[in-house]
């Protein structure tokens, strides 16, 4: 047996003991959508983010601006 079978062999062992003392591992409705409940910083960071534009240039390099910076057109 190699090292690396010997390895697996134990980390399938601890699994197993995990699984008796915890129960199997619960997946869920694998159907349902997730929900994605936003809280305060992402909120904030939601709109700090509106405020910037992403622009590129004619290389294809990404650039970001402000939305307040832009030059008046």
């Amino acid at each position: 047996m190699t090292g690396n079978d010997k390895f697996i062999t134990k980390f399938m062992h601890a699994t197993d003991r995990f699984r008796t003392v915890f129960g199997p591992a619960d997946q869920g409705d694998m159907d349902s959508p997730v929900v994605h409940r936003h809280d305060a910083i992402e909120d904030e960071s939601d709109q700090t983010l509106s405020q910037i534009e992403v622009g590129t240039d004619s290389e294809g390099h990404h650039y970001a601006i402000r939305k307040d910076d832009q030059p008046s057109a």
